[in-house]
């Protein structure tokens, strides 16, 4: 990886999750947490005075207990759901909710469990305001699965796609990972500051591009054409880069 510049005393910090931090498992409950991530990520947040967050398709509560005992500000959801570095809870415009959105949803997860009864390889992961579409264990049904529900987005504009590498989300349109960033750009522990936003798929590139539009760069991890300045081979890059960021005397209490 070559090491971007960064400054703690200029800089944001965005992280993605999965494939990120950690490395991608067959089910998403079965990822590997690296010894010492909470304890860095803490000391990353106490060094930027705030200015980390999660930005990740996992629910916040899912987040907090894979960090435990940290707790970070997170976007959740694809940003559908945020909790920002004072602990306060926002949610995606509440236009979403109602009973013709609502209904747009409904419509798309339904798409989504006939395909999962079709193909017992997948599993389809209702979320609040979303879904995952998941096919870690059997990537060759990816084509089938955006072939399937791409087309029913003409009824539904109240949803985005993304096709990730793993699986498909559904979110809904007002929300995204670059529009979390710009949320938490305008809160205290950011403002004023570049972002940086390190991720690994598809549902990170509205990320890289907020980042990017405000002064700061992308990282993108992995394989793939990205609009992401740099780039990282895996989560082990990642975490080089992130322990190199901290003074030895913190980096040596991980």
């Amino acid at each position: 990886m070559l090491a971007p510049p960064f400054d703690t005393d200029q800089h944001a910090l965005f992280l993605d999750f999965d494939g990120t931090l950690v490395g991608i498992a067959p089910h998403p409950s079965d990822i590997v947490r690296p010894v010492g991530m909470p304890q860095m990520l803490h000391q990353l947040q106490q060094l930027l005075g705030g200015a980390v967050a999660i930005v990740t398709g996992r629910s916040i509560s899912d987040i907090d207990h894979f960090l435990a005992p940290t707790e970070l500000a997170v976007a959740g959801e694809q940003g559908a759901q945020r909790r920002d570095s004072l602990g306060h809870w926002h949610h995606t415009p509440t236009a979403w909710t109602a009973a013709q959105h609502a209904s747009q949803y409904a419509y798309m997860l339904r798409a989504a469990q006939l395909l999962e009864a079709q193909h017992p390889a997948l599993w389809c992961e209702p979320k609040s305001l979303g879904f995952t579409l998941h096919y870690r264990s059997a990537s060759a049904l990816g084509p089938t699965c955006w072939d399937a529900l791409s087309p029913l987005l003409a009824h539904t504009p109240a949803c985005t796609l993304i096709r990730g590498q793993y699986g498909i989300e559904l979110r809904p349109s007002a929300a995204g990972k670059g529009a979390a960033v710009r949320s938490f750009m305008q809160e205290a522990a950011f403002a004023g500051r570049m972002p940086v936003f390190v991720g690994d798929d598809a549902a990170d590139e509205d990320g890289f591009e907020a980042a990017q539009q405000a002064g700061g760069y992308g990282i993108k991890v992995g394989s793939g054409d990205s609009v992401a300045r740099y780039r990282a081979n895996g989560p082990l890059d990642v975490h080089t880069w992130l322990q190199g960021l901290l003074p030895s005397s913190m980096a040596m209490a991980t």
